[in-house]
């Protein structure tokens, strides 16, 4: 199985040249670390920034400068500071490429929960409900299954709903996974050393398998 950082990892090669790319909180923060070398991207935080760098080393981080997680980050050459009506323009106008979010559920049909235990306190839906109702392209970065191992990719999220029908793509400690437009999830990849049965047995939404599936390839 595969750690945040491997996870991480392996959606950073789902990026291509050119391309704006927003990271949610969690980890989708990690990618940040991961840009295949050649690959120029410009990285950008809701809370109004672009052009984010990777995480800082310990004792060189600034206060001031925070992703929309709160975690301190570095900016590149040529990045941007703004106020986030500039940010969620850019955002609700379909500037950024790819969105890659995490994720408490997805749903067999691409709906996604990220935002709300219901009983849990929590200020509110953020700019989630921005990003799925907007992006071209939107990329999952979570947890196959919860703490008590029970499967978080379902038939139906018994969540509140962040978006509905907008996930297109998966990753998890497990595999990588596409939505089909149809409904289902389709195992693209499996993490290194994991079977495909074991997926299964972990997934409890419809799940479609050729009868070879690649390991992932994370370097």
């Amino acid at each position: 199985m595969l750690d945040k950082n491997g996870i991480a990892q392996r959606i950073a090669k789902e990026i291509r040249d050119g391309y704006y790319v927003n990271l949610g909180i969690g980890i989708p923060t990690l990618v940040a670390n991961y840009i295949p070398e050649g690959i120029h991207v410009v990285l950008q935080s809701e809370n109004g920034l672009l052009g984010m760098g990777p995480f800082p080393f310990e004792g060189e981080e600034d206060a001031d400068l925070i992703n929309a997680g709160k975690q301190t980050i570095t900016t590149l050459p040529g990045s941007s500071i703004f106020d986030s009506a500039l940010s969620f323009g850019m955002i609700r106008s379909q500037k950024i490429d790819l969105t890659i979010l995490g994720a408490m559920e997805v749903s067999e049909n691409g709906d996604i929960a990220n935002w709300k235990i219901p009983g849990k306190m929590v200020k509110g839906m953020g700019g989630a409900m921005d990003l799925v109702a907007s992006a071209k392209n939107i990329i999952v970065a979570m947890q196959h299954v919860n703490k008590a191992g029970e499967s978080k990719l379902l038939p139906e999220c018994t969540l509140p709903l962040t978006g509905v029908k907008c996930i297109k793509k998966i990753v998890t400690e497990l595999a990588v996974l596409d939505v089909l437009p149809e409904g289902g999830f389709k195992l693209l990849e499996r993490a290194p050393g994991v079977n495909v049965d074991f997926i299964r047995q972990s997934t409890r939404g419809k799940l479609f398998a050729a009868d070879y599936i690649p390991e992932m390839v994370l370097s």
